[in-house]
């Protein structure tokens, strides 16, 4: 049956094209094989090594070889993320790598991937490879057929995509094409603190904040809580400390929120947010969303939106209705009967993502590297 999705994103939902990928963990990596968007083989798992260059990369070709003895046809690339910096248009990676400490020194995976199997390469970080995947195959095409199915004449090209869980990750597509800036570095989670412009913000937008926040305001000493854990005693579902739990995640919403604020200001885009700790999202949006709608105010006492235009919920069924109808109205054209229809309403919005962060990814790799193969030049490691 067609749905949204295909109607506004056929290409790449119905192409034969097959793309290997790969989830590149600290503890494992798994393979696997992908063809109009979906999964066509089960994921292989292997244990990446991470801490011993040879024994990783030995790895990571048996995982590719793996995965190629299960299809039916040839691959036509391999296209995956890669936690940490890199110069990823020439497929090097290295520098800081928590995950990977034999990686710090830099490495020419793509080079060594291309040569290996004789497939072009593509190396992406993780955040960016998340918003492509939602802009061409979540989020983006969903909310422009949904304005489109309420009537409203408006569509949207730019999105940014936020990962919540050990990081605060972010990609960035513009006009439908992935913003990998000049260095490959466009980053979030080095962005100031709220309450400490000394601190960067992923302090506190972290899996590490709404535990480390939840036993400072409880006065717990429990060991080994997780982050649903908290979620549960939030909800009330779990002993502890309900109004710590709940104010733990304000905190890490408003501090998220602070920082979208920015971005959605300078890049006029919609967002889209996955990762783990959207499972906590109603505990976490509204103060993300109050601080993006919150105000500034002049020297001279004058006051303003922080976002110069309206934030509306996107999960939310009235919102969406509201925001997919806008402010049109039709305005005459001066000396003439003919008139041109108007919406004066600047408007953005927020939603949770449907695909999730780790097939959006994948989505994202994939149809990255079939852009990338289909365009004039393409970019390969």
């Amino acid at each position: 049956m067609e749905t949204p999705l295909t109607k506004t994103n056929p290409m790449y939902r119905h192409d034969n094209r097959i793309v290997i990928t790969l989830d590149a963990g600290g503890t494992n990596f798994v393979f696997g094989a992908m063809r109009g968007c979906e999964f066509i083989v089960d994921p292989v798992t292997i244990p990446s090594q991470a801490h011993d260059l040879d024994l990783c990369l030995n790895a990571m070709v048996k995982g590719f070889e793996t995965i190629m003895s299960k299809l039916d046809e040839k691959p036509v690339a391999i296209s995956f993320a890669f936690p940490g910096p890199a110069d990823y248009p020439n497929g090097i990676v290295g520098g800081y790598l928590p995950n990977f400490p034999s990686f710090r020194d830099g490495v020419a995976l793509g080079p060594f991937l291309r040569e290996k199997f004789n497939l072009p390469v593509f190396i992406n970080n993780d955040g960016d490879l998340f918003a492509f995947g939602e802009a061409k195959a979540g989020a983006l095409p969903e909310i422009n057929a949904r304005v489109a199915a309420l009537g409203g004449k408006k569509r949207y090209t730019n999105l940014l995509g936020y990962t919540f869980g050990t990081g605060f990750g972010i990609g960035h597509v513009l006009d439908g094409k992935l913003n990998t800036g000049n260095n490959s570095c466009v980053e979030t989670f080095c962005l100031p603190s709220p309450t400490n412009h000394d601190v960067m913000v992923e302090e506190s937008v972290a899996i590490r904040a709404v535990i480390r926040e939840y036993l400072r305001l409880s006065g717990s000493t429990e060991t080994n809580l997780t982050p649903k854990d908290i979620c549960d005693i939030a909800d009330g579902n779990r002993p502890g400390n309900r109004e710590a739990a709940i104010e733990s995640f304000r905190l890490f919403g408003e501090a998220a929120g602070d920082a979208m604020a920015t971005a959605i200001t300078l890049t006029d885009s919609l967002i889209v947010i996955g990762g783990g700790l959207t499972g906590a999202a109603r505990h976490i949006m509204p103060a993300l969303l109050g601080r993006l709608r919150s105000d500034i105010h002049t020297l001279g006492g004058e006051t303003l939106q922080r976002v110069q235009m309206k934030v509306f919920d996107l999960d939310d069924e009235a919102e969406f209705a509201a925001f997919a109808h806008g402010a049109a109205r039709d305005i005459k054209v001066y000396g003439s009967d003919r008139t041109v229809t108007y919406d004066p309403m600047k408007r953005t919005g927020v939603c949770i993502s449907k695909l999730g962060a780790s097939k959006a990814i994948s989505i994202g790799a994939y149809t990255y590297a079939l852009s990338q193969i289909d365009s004039a030049s393409p970019e390969q490691a």
